[in-house]
């Protein structure tokens, strides 16, 4: 691992240079796919910086949700990365068994789930997560 420049600096070099040098200079469907790259570029960027810690912040409002606060939580992101899917699935479970159609915990739930996706669109399009303005 290098000091300066970090993985998420890199990222934004390339994808700098293809938007500005490279995106302008072509056409069609090869300045389509050039602007997908610039995309991905920056996507994964944010991944990089924020991912793991949307991700923490994901597992602990399961372990709430599911009542399973004495879970301690997984040391690398490739254990938290597997035990958000089970949480989910363990979720999605109570969900389709009708236990958030009301009351608070639905809620909480709804809360959780809106929670979820804004900061999924943070990582994958943050113009997506910015609030609307109505009028």
């Amino acid at each position: 691992m290098q000091d300066r420049p970090d993985a998420p600096e890199l990222l934004e070099a390339v994808r700098a240079f293809l938007d500005e040098q490279v995106v302008p200079a072509l056409e069609g469907t090869k300045q389509f796919h050039a602007r997908v790259a610039v995309n991905v570029l920056a996507i994964v960027a944010r991944e990089i910086v924020h991912g793991e810690h949307l991700l923490r912040a994901e597992w602990r409002r399961l372990v709430e949700l599911l009542g399973r606060p004495s879970l301690n939580a997984p040391a690398s992101e490739e254990t938290l990365r597997a035990a958000v899917r089970e949480l989910n699935a363990a979720l999605a479970e109570r969900i389709r068994a009708g236990a958030a159609d009301d009351g608070s915990w639905g809620a909480a739930v709804l809360a959780h789930l809106r929670a979820t996706a804004t900061e999924r669109l943070a990582i994958a399009n943050p113009k997506y997560a910015e609030p609307r303005r109505v009028g």
